[in-house]
């Protein structure tokens, strides 16, 4: 069952003084006029090109939230915005990034999670996920087998490209579970400041120590084609990265870092020494949240399934006897009521599809339905338009001398779209009832 309301998380603002272009500066429900209109002009842009649909009454094809994250990659410049935003939808639609996520074989999607960045279960004092990365864990030989075996069997059913290599998709299998899963549960979470506004970043922590010049240059091809396609289709997931460990030579593994990333990501990049560690972590998260190999209160090792924050899990209303998330792929998904998200576990387990409710959770933003009235309104007033629009066109193809003239047609389609209340409200009136 839901538990009772908890504790305020405090804001890393107040905490660090404040950061006038960051979270959640640009993001939902804090915009600048001039970002106001961009987010306007943006979704006018997109929906001429067919890529952005919002009907009456209906949910749009794409949330506001998402759309902020391409404007922001973009310093809210429309046309550039547009660019990566269509380049991404024609990567997700040529490589069946749903399909993938949905069919994922779930031992291969474990796998591929235990090479990557670890979300540890818990929040940043933001209210945004912190994930894990220790790089020692990707030895030359660990990778080259990953590799091999990802090439050789396709871990999915969806189709690909041809050109986006399948470890690679492997590995945005688990960027979809940060937008959909990790993201989407830290958003329901009320308990932090803005709670109006979703949360669609993460904080990383990626420890270097152990890993040798050798072993980065070995894994420098790996890395940045990951990187490079990350950025270029899921911009402004990251916000700060924290590297921790790093060796003397680091400054020449990070002049090949620096260059896969765009300078806004690079901006957020934070090489800590020894001596900062616990003190700068501790600015961004609680000590309950930070593991303990890096002076915190955590029990968590980079292997480990995720240690969920009792706060969450407070939170949530298991079903079918389920106590904590399941391994592999799952998302969240709005109720027929939208007063709640439902989880479901995808992919495939034993050769056989599953789509198992796991659990539910108060959704962040209830489905605010519109009045009855008003969407039959609405839908009587575009029938009216449509109506008018045929009649128009019959008299087009009528012979010259009785088609109407320029003023006639504006002046009936113009009567058909004002709605009923404003035509009666605009007779004179000896004419009204």
């Amino acid at each position: 069952m839901a538990g009772s309301p908890v504790e305020q998380v405090p804001s890393a603002t107040a905490t660090t003084g404040g950061d006038e272009f960051g979270y959640p500066h640009g993001h939902f429900g804090h915009l600048t006029a001039e970002q106001e209109k961009a987010l306007q002009d943006f979704k006018i842009f997109l929906g001429e090109k067919g890529l952005y649909t919002h009907a009456p009454g209906e949910k749009p094809s794409h949330e506001d939230w998402t759309l902020l994250r391409f404007l922001r990659a973009r310093r809210w410049i429309v046309e550039d915005a547009y660019k990566q935003f269509k380049d991404t939808e024609d990567w997700r639609k040529a490589n069946q990034l749903e399909v993938l996520y949905d069919t994922i074989d779930v031992e291969a999607y474990e796998e591929t999670r235990s090479l990557y960045p670890q979300w540890t279960g818990r929040r940043d004092r933001r209210g945004i996920p912190i994930y894990l990365f220790q790089i020692r864990h990707l030895d030359g030989k660990t990778v080259a087998n990953y590799e091999k075996k990802a090439e050789s069997t396709s871990a999915s059913l969806a189709k690909t490209d041809g050109s986006t290599p399948e470890k690679l998709l492997r590995l945005f299998a688990l960027y979809e579970n940060l937008t959909r899963f990790a993201q989407p549960l830290c958003s329901a979470m009320k308990d932090r400041d803005n709670a109006e506004t979703p949360i669609t970043l993460s904080t990383n922590i990626v420890d270097v120590s152990q890993v040798s010049l050798r072993m980065f240059w070995n894994l420098k091809s790996h890395m940045q084609a990951a990187s490079t396609l990350a950025t270029a289709h899921y911009p402004e997931t990251l916000d700060r990265i924290f590297i921790i460990g790093a060796p003397y030579f680091f400054s020449t593994v990070w002049g090949w870092i620096k260059r896969w990333f765009d300078p806004i990501t690079v901006s957020k990049i934070f090489i800590l020494s020894a001596a900062e560690v616990k003190t700068e972590l501790e600015r961004f998260m609680e000590p309950r949240n930070i593991p303990k190999a890096y002076g915190g209160e955590l029990e968590f090792e980079f292997f480990d399934r995720p240690n969920i924050d009792p706060r969450i899990k407070e939170a949530i209303t298991w079903e079918k006897g389920h106590t904590d998330f399941p391994r592999g792929p799952a998302y969240w998904v709005p109720s027929e009521d939208g007063n709640t998200l439902e989880l479901y576990a995808v992919g495939r387990q034993d050769g056989k599809q599953r789509r198992e409710k796991i659990c539910s959770i108060p959704s962040p933003f209830p489905k605010v339905e519109e009045p009855a009235a008003a969407v039959a309104g609405v839908k009587e007033q575009e029938a009216k338009i449509e109506a008018a629009m045929e009649g128009v066109k019959a008299l087009s193809v009528s012979s010259s001398d009785d088609k109407p003239s320029t003023a006639e047609i504006s002046e009936k389609v113009a009567a058909a779209a004002v709605p009923d209340a404003v035509a009666e409200e605009q007779k004179p009136a000896a004419v009204k009832a």
